[in-house]
């Protein structure tokens, strides 16, 4: 201890070099005890491989910007909604999507699809005059062309170039008088069989519809939407459609008679006589035409008179229960799953039991949009925010800001207002939607609520997210 008192240096650095010795001495001695401890030869058989992803993940865009608050409006009551990319289908938004509802006159964009496919942008309704089984009658024979008007000559109807009754008249006169020289006309028979004539009201709507002046009765034969005032978009319809065109259309005669063929006490009734010799014809104008004038005044008589028609060329009947197969059966031919989510009782979407799941509007939306399918003409047609149709007079105050930019199907019936179509945002994107505010009690203040909601996805454009 003294020689350590005496030479501390020396002697510490010589106990930190022994403790190094030893210390690696040991190490040494450790590292062969391990090396020669002989373990195990792998087992190739007892290897597990791990699996290896097929495709390499992608990133996943964080969208932030959130429309969820919007779709909570209270004044929307329980919401159905979905929107999508139009170029990849990528849903970026949904509540309660894929729950079938009622979407009100948004049916009627499903209805002009049905039509484009199955009837062509060219076709045309026909009206016909046919001779009867004996001398003296006529047969006026109707094939669900709403647009024909009892309109003097010169004047015009809600529906613009529609064929007129006085031209019928005149030409089925004239045919007539050459077939059947010195033969009065005593009879006129109403053909209203192309389908079923008492096929015409479904159980779910409400006969205020027809009162109020919404909606007519569904029968192949009758002018101007059976509207009391044919120049007024909302006006009463009658009871008896039929017989009311029966009354214009000899009117008509009358007024054509150069004097005594028509009898001064023709007999009118009911039946078919479609098999007779043609002695003249009609012809409403083209789909491409009418199609504009149901969706953007969304004309209930029209979308139910194409919807029959749809039917009844699709040799379905023409019955209101075969809408269910010919409407989804031409939408989605090879997507049986789809169409069995579809609920359709109707063509106009006036009956609260059609039931549309919004994730599958939003979807046939991305076609409309596309135009593909023939459907541009449908595209084209339909209203557009703050400049067209059922949307001139929306999309007004702070949303104007998306005027111009929103392309949609309005509806409302008692229990729901639904807005769907496509819209190009403002980053550019375009985006599909479907919006239904369903619920008892439902006010108007609803179509403001869903305006505001499509701003705001309008705003989002790609950022939006998906709750």
């Amino acid at each position: 201890m003294a020689l350590v008192r005496k030479h501390p240096t020396r002697w510490l650095a010589g106990a930190l070099g022994v403790a190094f010795l030893m210390l690696g001495t040991g190490a040494v001695f450790a590292g062969v005890a391990y090396g020669s401890t002989a373990a195990p030869a792998p087992q190739a058989s007892q290897t597990a491989s791990r699996p290896q992803p097929m495709v390499e993940p992608t990133p996943a865009a964080l969208r932030t910007c959130s429309v969820l608050p919007l779709a909570q409006d209270p004044r929307l009551m329980t919401v159905y909604a979905s929107v999508r990319r139009a170029d990849t289908g990528e849903p970026l938004f949904d509540l309660n999507g894929a729950v079938p509802a009622r979407t009100a006159s948004t049916m009627k964009v499903l209805t002009a699809a049905a039509a484009v496919m199955q009837l062509g942008a060219d076709y045309q309704i026909s009206t016909t005059v046919v001779s009867g089984s004996t001398p003296g009658t006529i047969v006026l024979v109707g094939r669900g062309d709403a647009t024909l008007s009892a309109m003097p000559p010169g004047t015009e109807s809600v529906y613009k170039g529609a064929p007129k009754l006085s031209t019928l008249a005149a030409a089925a006169l004239a045919s007539y008088q050459n077939q059947y020289p010195g033969q009065e006309i005593t009879n006129l028979v109403l053909d209203a069989t192309y389908w079923n004539a008492a096929d015409k009201w479904d159980p779910s709507w409400k006969r205020t519809e027809q009162t109020i002046g919404y909606h007519s009765e569904v029968t192949a034969l009758q002018v101007d939407g059976d509207r009391a005032d044919p120049t007024r978009q909302t006006s009463p319809r009658s009871t008896d459609p039929i017989g009311r065109a029966g009354a214009a259309f000899l009117q008509a005669l009358k007024d054509a008679d150069p004097g005594g063929v028509v009898a001064d006490d023709v007999t009118i009734s009911t039946g078919s006589g479609s098999a007779g010799t043609v002695l003249a014809e009609v012809k409403s104008q083209p789909l491409r035409v009418l199609l504009p004038q149901m969706l953007l005044n969304s004309d209930n008589t029209l979308a139910e008179m194409l919807a029959r028609i749809v039917s009844k060329e699709s040799g379905l009947g023409g019955s209101a229960a075969s809408l269910q197969q010919a409407i989804p059966s031409l939408l989605w031919p090879e997507d049986p799953a789809t169409a069995r989510r579809v609920i359709i009782k109707d063509g106009s979407g006036l009956s609260d039991q059609n039931a549309v799941p919004a994730d599958v509007m939003s979807e046939f939306m991305r076609r409309v949009a596309s135009g593909g399918e023939n459907l541009d003409v449908v595209r084209d047609a339909l209203p557009v925010a703050g400049k067209s149709g059922s949307l001139s007079s929306r999309f007004t105050g702070a949303n104007a800001v998306a005027a111009g930019l929103v392309v949609a199907k309005t509806g409302w019936i008692d229990t729901a207002y639904t807005l769907s179509g496509f819209l190009d945002a403002a980053d550019g994107t375009r985006l599909t939607f479907a919006f239904y505010g369903v619920g008892d009690g439902i006010t108007e203040g609803a179509k403001e609520a869903l305006d505001t909601l499509t701003t705001a996805v309008f705003t989002c454009g790609n950022n939006l997210a998906r709750f």
